[in-house]
């Protein structure tokens, strides 16, 4: 699919969301299985900038969480490969 490319969101699974401040922006990734396209992952991003304190710690944290987000999608899409779901 070309990049900035369109994909019906029939049903899509969601491998993981996690808010990433305590604002409560939330990063979600789905699984999107289309039938007339081959499977895609959706990385749904805040709509907004997330804000956070400017120090190293708060920036580390929201590091992580987005890390600690992707990573928990990453296996969630991994055991669905597994089983064949």
């Amino acid at each position: 699919m070309p990049q900035g490319g369109t994909v019906s969101p029939s049903s899509p699974i969601v491998l993981a969301s996690s808010a990433l401040t305590r604002s409560g922006d939330t990063l979600t990734i789905e699984l999107i299985r289309p039938d007339s396209m081959p499977a895609v992952v959706r990385v749904v991003w805040p709509p907004k900038p997330s804000i956070t304190a400017p120090t190293p710690k708060a920036l580390a944290a929201l590091a992580a969480a987005m890390v600690r987000t992707l990573a928990e999608a990453q296996t969630e899409l991994a055991a669905k490969i597994k089983t064949g779901r």
